[in-house]
């Protein structure tokens, strides 16, 4: 059954495009808005151009083709305009002090048409294979959370000269865009949360802390790590060799209240790295009480200052992340009970 887009749409979905009527140069970039956006809330199963026009009243597949591939519209613009309207609204206000998590999120994707599809690790089906993966930044204050920007990650195979080719950029160079742009609409992070892909670059982190940001990132556990003995002696060790000589009393059992109640054993210390001036606080977070026993070890690196960091603080902090899959999966709930409804 065909669905009528936007006429079927409540009242609220029209008040909501009038708010970006001023970004479009021309009625019919207004009226492909509006068809794409009710095209994303409707009932198409798979969110092409083809499923949309078909499964529309009203809709023409080469007008709507146009308005996304060819006309000329800022899709940065849309989305600075939908930040502000956000930021107006008491109930979504954005607050000092917020969680900035930095994340990127790969989805399989066949052919080689579409711009930044190539061979490369796909987050959903946890190896490499054939897709397309974007950086996106999102936001969390502790009761609300939503989407701030999102890049394409061009990978190397996609493009026509590679590395060396002008539009290739490596994820944590987007990252620290993605996060410039939030600083630069005057927001600023109370921490930001990142994963071992970025935590482990100590050049994202360098530029984190020339902005002074404070942050919490997961580290590979092939990090190397300076830490100075009781004789001052310093010694060079990965981090993941350092923690089977920690003796098992100095974890701390921690309760995490996440989707499901579950305990971690975690321990803190100082050490340094190379290519950071002074010391940091890590922390190894594990799923059982020692080592031998553990089936998950998490690492990670802060710099916030030891006596500020608990280990309560670390995971608590850290399982925000978690903020992002919560929102898109509620978000697509939410879709389908519309559907259910209507």
């Amino acid at each position: 059954m065909k669905e009528t887009t936007p006429t079927a749409m409540p009242p609220c979905f029209e008040r909501w495009c009038k708010q970006f009527d001023d970004c479009w140069k021309n009625p019919p970039q207004k009226t492909g808005f509006r068809h794409y956006l009710g095209g994303l809330l409707g009932e198409s199963e798979r969110k092409n151009i083809s499923q949309m026009a078909n499964n529309s009243i009203g809709v023409v597949y080469n007008r709507l083709h146009h308005f996304i591939a060819d006309s000329p519209w800022e899709a940065s613009i849309i989305n600075q305009r939908r930040l502000e309207i956000i930021n107006k609204l008491s109930q979504t206000k954005f607050k000092k002090g917020f969680s900035l998590i930095l994340d990127d999120s790969g989805h399989r994707k066949s052919g080689n048409f579409t711009s930044g599809v190539g061979r490369q690790y796909i987050g959903e089906i946890g190896k490499t294979d054939n897709g397309i993966v974007t950086v996106t930044t999102h936001y969390y204050d502790g009761k609300k959370s939503l989407p701030l920007d999102i890049e394409l990650y061009q990978h190397s195979s996609s493009l026509p000269k590679g590395k060396d080719d002008k539009l290739f950029q490596k994820k944590p160079d987007i990252g620290i865009d993605l996060i410039d742009r939030t600083l630069t609409r005057g927001l600023r992070p109370g921490i930001v949360l990142i994963d071992a892909g970025y935590g482990n670059n100590t050049t994202f982190l360098k530029k984190l802390e020339e902005r002074e940001l404070k942050y919490l990132g997961g580290i590979a556990k092939n990090r190397k790590i300076v830490v100075k003995q009781k004789s001052n002696e310093e010694i060079e060790t990965r981090i993941d060799e350092l923690a089977k000589s920690i003796p098992m009393e100095e974890f701390e059992p921690i309760i995490l209240s996440v989707e499901k109640t579950k305990t971690v054993w975690v321990t803190t210390f100082t050490a340094s790295i190379s290519r950071l001036q002074g010391e940091r606080t890590f922390a190894i977070v594990m799923n059982a009480s020692s080592i031998e026993e553990a089936t998950e070890i998490d690492y990670f690196i802060t710099n916030f200052e030891l006596d500020k960091v608990t280990s309560e603080w670390i995971v608590n902090n850290y399982s925000n992340r978690n903020w992002i899959e919560v929102f898109y999966r509620e978000a697509i709930m939410m879709v389908r009970i519309k559907r259910v409804s209507s």
